[in-house]
C-alpha cells in the first residue's frame, strides 16, 4: 500500500493488516481487511440476519420513503441482497450493481419477476456507464464500506445527468462527543466483521466529490443515520 507501513496481524485468506501512514505528522492509523469482497460472498446467505432489528424498526420505512417516488433511469450502487428492490416504482428503469457476486445472487432471486430491473457485477469505483446516463443514483448503507468512497462518488457524479440527483441513506460519523467515542470504540470490530467504517465522514466525502448537498436530514440516533439528497 503506497504511502503506508503495513504490519500483518492475522495471516490467511482474510488477512488482517495494521496500516499506518509513513508521514510522521499524521497520527491516524487504520485497520485494513483484505478480501472484503470474498468476505461478503461468504456471509451473503446470512447477511440479512445481521441487521434485522434495524431493518424491521427503521430501515424499511426509510427505504420506502426515499425510493417509492423516484422515476426515470436509476442506478443503485451496492444493491447487496436486493432489499431496496420492492420499494422502487414499477415504471422506473433500475440498474443495480454490486462487487460481491454472492450478494448479487441473492438480489437476483428477489428480482426474478421484475422486468424493469437489471443487475450487474461491477465495482462502484469503476462504473462502466457513459457520462450523464442516470436520473438518480441511489446508495443505501454502502458508502461506509467502499474502499475509496470519494472515487466512487466522483463516478456516481459522472454518470448522473446534470439534472439528476444522488439519494443516500447512510450511517455517518457523529458530531456528538459520546456517540463519536462509541463509534471509534466499535469501529475495529465492525470493520473486521463487515468492512464497515463507523467513523467515516460521509457528508464531507460527498462534498469532496463535487456534489452540492440539497438535503441532509437526521433520521435516528441523533445524527448517526441520515438521508442525503445531493446534486452533481
Amino acid at each position: 500500500m503506497r504511502g503506508y507501513n503495513v504490519k500483518r496481524i492475522v495471516p490467511g485468506k482474510y488477512s488482517l493488516l495494521l496500516c499506518y501512514p509513513k508521514k510522521a505528522n499524521q497520527e491516524e492509523s487504520v485497520i485494513c481487511l483484505m478480501s472484503v469482497v470474498s468476505k461478503y460472498n461468504r456471509i451473503a446467505p446470512i447477511y440479512e440476519l445481521v441487521d434485522l432489528p434495524l431493518e424491521l424498526f427503521f430501515f424499511r420505512e426509510w427505504r420506502k420513503e426515499a425510493l417509492s417516488n423516484l422515476s426515470g433511469k436509476i442506478l443503485e450502487i451496492g444493491v447487496g441482497t436486493g432489499r431496496n428492490l420492492k420499494y422502487y416504482p414499477v415504471g422506473c428503469r433500475l440498474i443495480g450493481i454490486d462487487k460481491s457476486e454472492g450478494m448479487l445472487r441473492r438480489a437476483q432471486e428477489k428480482a426474478g419477476g421484475m422486468k424493469n430491473v437489471t443487475l450487474y457485477p461491477m465495482d462502484a469505483e469503476h462504473l462502466e456507464f457513459p457520462d450523464n446516463s442516470f436520473d438518480y443514483v441511489v446508495a443505501t448503507f454502502v458508502l461506509c464500506t467502499i474502499p475509496d468512497p470519494v472515487k466512487a462518488l466522483k463516478e456516481m457524479r459522472r454518470v448522473l445527468k446534470p439534472s439528476g440527483e444522488l439519494i443516500a441513506l447512510e450511517h455517518v460519523h457523529s458530531n456528538y462527543p459520546f456517540i463519536d467515542f462509541l463509534e471509534h470504540l466499535i469501529n475495529p470490530f465492525l470493520f473486521f466483521l463487515l468492512g464497515d467504517h463507523t467513523t467515516r465522514n460521509t457528508m464531507r466525502n460527498i462534498e469532496k466529490a463535487g456534489f452540492t448537498i440539497e438535503e441532509a436530514r437526521n433520521l435516528a440516533f441523533k445524527d448517526v443515520f441520515m438521508k442525503v439528497r445531493a446534486k452533481p
